[in-house]
């Protein structure tokens, strides 16, 4: 039985959220690390605009809280967690590009490149993805070289070619699919649950792999988890395409209705809102029943599905 409380659950995600901030903040000081020659002021204000002040810090959440399953704590699992989310920053920098999906509001707040330039955010998203692999190999993430090696090879695969790059690429193909009568074509459902697991699903599986991998979990804690972070992240791709149709930007934090506009196929325009949300009631209980396993200890993540499918921004 689940005993964990909502006031309980709020507390162990705002105080990663908050360290997370803290670790962030300190990585893009000012000063130079061994190795670097000078940080330029106006590129280091831009990544800090981009990752600072905002945020819930889930993909953080999940490396600390997967890694906690096994007792470990400290400043090793919040070290990945931060890299996954330079990871995650540098892609919403891009993404909200022009020549991308061409955003001018993110989190309430101008984007990178509004508030800023374009080459400006271009690099700034650059020096991020470069920042998150400096953090995974650096021996204060891990003692052991064979952990870090793990850690940088299963945050490289969820984030590149096969993960979250080439599911932009399919995304990007997909839009401004329309009839001759200016209707979105319809998609189907294999290529739009693939594109979504690329896209957003596999930085979050890689965030839970993660925290499995610094917590050392056995090959069938590890199955388990697999399964756990892939119906998560069904799960967020479908809260996310709900708020997309029915949000108001004011809540969400960014513009919404987009993916009707472009022609997106989604699990919304594909099964209807109702069975999206059916979809997802599912999915979370298959997060659920993968979590079983480990009993009272896992109830955070257990209540991380949960408020994946329940959030409003």
């Amino acid at each position: 039985m689940n005993t964990l409380t909502q006031n309980d659950f709020s507390v162990r995600l705002d105080g990663t959220a908050r360290a997370t901030e803290r670790l962030l903040d300190h990585l893009l000081s000012t000063e130079p690390l061994p190795g670097e020659i000078a940080r330029p002021a106006r590129l280091l204000d831009a990544m800090r605009y981009a990752m600072l002040g905002g945020g819930k810090r889930l993909r953080p959440h999940l490396v600390v809280e997967t890694a906690r399953l096994f007792g470990v704590e400290g400043d090793g699992p919040l070290r990945a967690g931060a890299a996954v989310e330079c990871i995650h920053g540098y892609s919403l920098v891009h993404d909200d590009m022009p020549a991308m999906d061409d955003d001018a509001l993110r989190r309430g707040k101008p984007t990178v490149h509004k508030a800023y330039d374009d080459a400006t955010a271009i690099l700034a998203g650059d020096a991020l993805q470069t920042l998150a692999f400096d953090i995974l190999a650096d021996e204060a993430t891990h003692p052991d070289p064979t952990v870090r090696i793990d850690l940088t090879l299963a945050l490289a695969r969820a984030s590149g070619l096969g993960g979250m790059v080439g599911g932009q690429m399919l995304d990007l193909e997909a839009e401004g699919r329309f009839t001759a009568e200016g209707r979105p074509m319809p998609g189907d459902e294999t290529s739009t649950l693939r594109l979504q697991a690329m896209k957003t699903g596999a930085i979050l599986a890689a965030s839970v792999q993660m925290g499995a991998i610094i917590g050392q979990a056995g090959v069938e804690q590890r199955a388990a988890l697999a399964r756990y972070g892939v119906a998560l992240g069904q799960a967020f791709q479908i809260a996310d395409d709900l708020l997309d149709a029915e949000g108001e930007a004011a809540t969400v934090g960014k513009a919404t209705g987009k993916d009707a506009a472009k022609g997106k196929s989604t699990l919304v325009s594909l099964l209807g809102a109702d069975g999206a949300r059916a979809r997802l009631k599912s999915l979370v209980s298959r997060a659920e029943e993968e979590m079983a396993s480990f009993g009272e200890r896992a109830s955070v993540l257990v209540e991380t599905a949960r408020f994946v499918a329940e959030r409003q921004n």
